[in-house]
């Protein structure tokens, strides 16, 4: 009896085969394995080629998206533009004339003044608005010194005078402040003792 529970244990079948046999492949020959390596390298290369043509069509995809993308940027900037242009040729060409036939400055300032703010709405829309730089102090990263100059109101370092606006689109500087630079007040000459 100890023989046949060693017999069962073993896991032999009625055909007298253990389990672990049907699990084995029939020994391949080396031109079947070598045939075998071909077709998977074959294989391999073909989606090699077709991942390397799909990556160059997105990239020109990508390039054109983006060089298309520029372009209607440019062209919405530009026709806000062209409005403010066509704006200013109606002012001079208008010239504001009086009823003797000359030149009404009041109503040309009236014009430009309308233009302008008519720029800056534009201006707005794109998220470009200045920035205040007079009294504050002078920082290289957003003003841009163009001279030195004393005066006893404003502190030295800080900026005296703004001579051009700065201006930031969103976060981002887009045009430094040109500025004066105080260097303080003027320094007393010492009087000569004798």
């Amino acid at each position: 009896m100890s023989e046949e529970s060693n017999t069962n244990e073993k896991g032999s079948g009625a055909d007298g085969e253990g389990l672990d046999t049907e699990h084995e492949l029939p020994p391949a020959t080396p031109e079947d394995r070598a045939a075998a390596l071909e077709a998977e390298r074959d294989e391999m290369k073909d989606r090699w080629v077709r991942t390397a043509a799909e990556f160059e069509n997105w990239k020109k995809r990508a390039r054109k998206e983006k060089d298309d993308a520029v372009a209607t940027a440019r062209e919405a900037v530009l026709r806000d533009i062209l409005e403010i242009a066509d704006n200013l040729e109606r002012a001079t060409g208008a010239q504001g004339k009086a009823d003797n036939g000359a030149v009404d400055p009041a109503a040309v300032i009236k014009g430009v003044n309308l233009v302008l703010r008519l720029f800056q709405q534009k201006l707005e829309r794109y998220e470009v608005k200045p920035f205040a730089a007079a009294g504050q102090p002078f920082d290289p990263r957003q003003h841009e010194a163009v001279s030195r100059v004393e005066s006893a109101d404003v502190p030295a370092g800080a900026v005296a005078a703004e001579l051009q606006k700065g201006y930031r689109v969103g976060e981002r500087l887009l045009r430094p402040a040109l500025v004066s630079v105080s260097t303080g007040p003027k320094a007393k000459p010492e009087s000569a003792e004798g």
